[in-house]
């Protein structure tokens, strides 16, 4: 089963907003998940993630949380690595008592260093997260493909230190459009794209993704910031057409701006393929 997300609270939301009112509201529209945007901070409030569960699964809708965007798991300042190993700990044991599923983490940037090198210091910083999985057993850690040149995060960089660990990453095909200035579009690239998720994780992780999409404006760099989908390059119907062919399972969070109306869009693009 393939469900879509909203990233974050519907912009039709009715005040005073808030996660509680933005699921009953992403519920009464039809949406059936979403992913919490903790970009800034992580909240720390338990009875607030226990009203957030209980409320999701009245609506029988899945969570998902983007951590927070301050992270570098591959920083030589040991301050700065330690902050960032708290902040994808904070969001993974709040997630727990939420009901999260998947917490989508940007894990690093290269700052120049051999790829090799930073993904042994990606390994060895996952190796000490892991450590408390006791805190949070039933969230995975998805280290998501990055959408910049300068940031840690190709397909195979994600997959191979997924399958290291157990784990499964937040793959977005945005991203790497943009990542490869303008490739990844096309049917054949993405069934390379699940051909390369199967061969890592196997045939069953293909049933449980988390991903996101989106139209994206790029440049020589890469990302440069998220578009609608209509108004971006994104052959996102091939794409649609892509999960339902290969019969993809999980959530695909719409990370468009104009949230929820692009993520009904996508859901009942979605549905209407035969």
């Amino acid at each position: 089963m393939l469900q879509f997300a909203v990233a974050g609270v519907p912009l039709s939301t009715p005040k005073p907003g808030g996660t509680v009112e933005g699921l009953k509201h992403a519920h009464s529209l039809g949406i059936e998940a979403m992913e919490m945007e903790w970009v800034q901070n992580v909240p720390k409030n338990p009875e607030r993630m226990e009203e957030i569960r209980i409320t999701a699964k009245e609506g029988d809708m899945t969570l998902t949380v983007h951590a927070p965007y301050y992270i570098n798991l591959n920083s030589p300042e040991p301050a700065k690595l330690a902050a960032s190993k708290r902040r994808i700990l904070d969001a993974l044991t709040m997630s727990e008592l939420a009901g999260v599923r998947s917490v989508c983490v940007h894990p690093a940037f290269y700052l120049g260093q051999d790829p090799a090198k930073v993904f042994e210091n990606l390994r060895r910083a996952t190796e000490d997260i892991l450590k408390h999985k006791k805190l949070f057993p039933n969230v995975n850690l998805a280290y998501e493909t990055m959408g910049k040149t300068a940031q840690f995060g190709t397909l195979e960089e994600v997959l191979k230190l997924s399958k290291e660990f157990d784990l499964y990453p937040c793959v977005d095909p945005a991203h790497m459009h943009a990542r490869t200035n303008g490739k990844i579009n096309s049917t054949k690239e993405w069934n390379e794209m699940f051909d390369a998720y199967e061969k890592y994780l196997g045939k069953k992780s293909l049933t449980y993704v988390h991903m996101h999409f989106s139209g994206i404006a790029y440049a020589a760099h890469g990302e440069k910031h998220h578009l609608p989908l209509k108004e971006s390059d994104a052959k996102w119907m091939d794409f649609l057409k892509v999960l339902k062919d290969r019969k993809i399972g999980g959530t695909v969070v719409c990370e468009s701006p104009l949230l929820e109306k692009d993520t009904l869009l996508m859901k009942e693009t979605y549905d209407a393929l035969k």
